[in-house]
């Protein structure tokens, strides 16, 4: 059948090749998810090493000056962590695990006991519950994970050392009459990882001091790593902070009942002053995502790709989004994008 007079041959054209690519995307992306966590990986250290920069480019010094002051800073800061926490969180970290597995195993034989447990059991994953198990698996080291960490690092340093050039052989993919619209859509999704990025980093310190000091007031055993947990669990919005909780209450059931009590009013009382006091000063600036879309995106990719989705799972979505409010919202609908990843005035 001849294509009409009102839609040419080269526009035909253009929307077929559009519509294979957008039934193609999904196939990609499952191929090549773990080269996407590395480019995530990568855009995020860049993103660190810029935002570290700043204070020196307030100095007036030359942009890879600071840059590498940024790195040694960085540098500095971890491998002093690491010297003086390393052995010790290594061995509470061990610790924890060791107390939240024999506080799961009594709290399945106590469930045991009744028929109504023994039900609820016959339809969980045999006879354990996959809480300690989940946190094994995060901070589980292999060789590949190893790699891409390495391979994220030193990529990032590339990007953070030269992001135009990037850009531009990023943008050279597109049509021309589409470079200009690209750039402004890079702009935004740089902007808005900045800013959680920031956000991310803030929150991490301040649930992280909070959580470590009140498990150490309350005399739990291994506090630092528990702080730590808490605080890297902020890496997952909404789902990372409720589940930070399981193994602190569980290493506060091997101590006693009280623990336990005093263990989950804490860590209800931070979480209460984070998301009344912290976040709302924090995402003043950031790009307001609806909390049940980050959740959706949370479950679905840790469904698809196991704890690396769940945990890279915040910056995709911020990605994505930003691309759908400033592509589709602008020039779709010929509005505003209601969150571009710029702060409020």
């Amino acid at each position: 059948m001849p294509v009409s007079a009102s839609l040419s041959t080269a526009e035909f054209t253009k929307r077929a090749a559009i519509v294979i690519a957008l039934a193609l995307a999904p196939i990609l992306v499952w191929l090549l998810f773990d080269a996407i966590l590395i480019i995530i990986g990568a855009i995020l250290f860049a993103l660190l090493l810029d935002v570290v920069a700043q204070p020196f480019r307030f100095l007036r010094l030359p942009r890879g000056v600071a840059l590498i002051l940024s790195g040694i800073l960085i540098a500095s800061v971890l491998g002093g962590a690491g010297y003086l926490f390393g052995s010790g969180a290594l061995s509470e970290m061990q610790e924890v695990m060791l107390r939240a597995g024999q506080a799961e195993k009594e709290f399945v034989q106590a469930i045991q006991q009744s028929e109504l447990g023994r039900s609820l059991l016959a339809h969980a994953q045999g006879d354990n519950l996959p809480l300690t198990h989940f946190f094994s698996q995060l901070f589980r080291i292999s060789v590949s994970f190893v790699l891409g960490v390495l391979v994220a690092i030193f990529s990032g340093i590339f990007l953070a050392a030269q992001p135009s050039l990037y850009r531009r052989a990023l943008i050279t993919f597109f049509p021309i009459e589409l470079r200009g619209k690209v750039n402004g859509t890079l702009d935004c999704i740089s902007k808005a990882l900045r800013l959680w990025l920031l956000g991310l980093l803030f929150e991490t310190l301040i649930v992280g001091v909070l959580a470590g000091f009140a498990v150490w007031r309350i005399g739990l055993p291994s506090p630092l790593a528990l702080g730590v947990i808490s605080g890297a669990a902020e890496f997952v919005p909404y789902v990372g902070p409720i589940l930070a909780i399981v193994p602190s209450v569980l290493v506060a059931a091997t101590v006693n009942v009280r623990a336990m009590a005093w263990t989950f009013g804490a860590y209800v009382l931070i979480h209460q002053i984070e998301g009344n006091l912290i976040m709302p000063i924090i995402q003043r600036q950031l790009i307001h995502i609806p909390p049940a879309f980050m959740l959706f995106s949370i479950v679905g990719l840790g469904l698809l790709f196991g704890p690396a989705g769940t945990i890279f799972a915040a910056p995709i979505t911020v990605v994505f989004f930003v691309i759908v409010t400033t592509l589709y919202t602008h020039d779709t609908l010929d509005e505003a994008p209601a969150s571009s990843g710029m702060p409020d005035s």
